[in-house]
């Protein structure tokens, strides 16, 4: 990394940093490719962050374990972090290993990829043993933790989790992980899958570090002004937006098969607004 670069990292890694200090809670997109970057850093949002099963949706792909490989992931975090000039945080899965040391180098591989958070979850990946037992969830936090902090710049390592995504809807053991995480260093706890706002508030209520939501899970009626309330630091919306898209052009296309219609090209954006978006959202250095 040229003194250039490592100059902007770093200052993406303390600019990501300090929307975790800050009084309230803020709203953190997940864009899938450069473009829905440059389109999300256009319309005023501070920090970005990838999304797992938007890039499987991109590539086709059922989103699971091993549905994407290790380098598609960090080719894609690389896409989006030098696509504009904010932050971005990355969802690494379980590290694609499972032995904490193994599984903690990928965030040094994201963090050469531009990436200036990341997460690393408890899901296994393997149906027959969804989640991993606690001490070893724990041991791979660790060692996550010790890799993200002897990076340059104050790299943002969230800890998540994953009970609600895999049929355990334990929220004590849940809680239970969360305090160990948060114990062995993590900067963010996330566990996805929890939905309403009282099991957010007994989350964010067992715990000392800004806690993430992802609204791709959770009651939709939610607002950033309730979840804020809440104790919610970070809201995140997953593939959430990427399905969003998706819907749209399986509607256009059903038209187009069934009905022979194509009235909804009435409904697409401008060309020329989709430039200037990829033109303000573009990163300047």
């Amino acid at each position: 990394m040229t003194s250039g670069a490592r100059r902007r990292y770093e200052e993406k890694a303390a600019a990501f940093r300090a929307l975790h200090a800050r009084p309230g809670a803020f709203v953190i997109p997940n864009p899938w490719d450069a473009g829905t970057a440059r389109l999300l850093a256009a319309l005023g949002f501070e920090a970005l962050a990838t999304t797992s099963l938007g890039l499987a949706n991109t590539l086709g792909r059922p989103d699971g374990a091993g549905a994407v490989s290790r380098e598609e992931v960090l080719a894609n975090c690389r896409a989006i972090a030098e696509a504009t000039d904010l932050p971005v945080n990355a969802d690494l899965e379980n590290g694609y290993a499972d032995e904490p040391e193994a599984a903690a180098e990928m965030i040094r591989l994201a963090a050469e990829a531009g990436v200036v958070g990341g997460s690393i979850e408890d899901a296994t990946g393997d149906p027959r043993r969804p989640i991993y037992d606690f001490d070893l969830a724990v041991a791979r936090v660790r060692a996550a933790v010790a890799v993200a902090h002897a990076l340059p710049g104050p790299f943002t390592l969230t800890a998540r989790a994953e009970n609600f995504l895999h049929g355990r809807p334990d929220l004590d053991d849940t809680i239970r992980r969360l305090q160990a995480f948060e114990a062995a260093g993590a900067d963010v706890l996330y566990a996805p899958g929890v939905r309403d706002l009282a099991t957010i508030r007994a989350v964010t209520a067992a715990v000392g570090k800004p806690v993430n939501v992802v609204m791709s899970a959770a009651d939709p009626s939610l607002t950033v002004a309730q979840l804020a309330e809440a104790g919610v630091k970070r809201i995140s919306v997953g593939g959430a937006l990427s399905r969003l898209a998706l819907a749209a052009f399986l509607r256009g296309a059903r038209e187009m098969r069934e009905n022979g219609s194509f009235a909804w090209v009435r409904e697409t954006v401008a060309s020329r607004d989709l430039r200037e978006g990829f033109e303000r959202g573009r990163a300047t250095t």
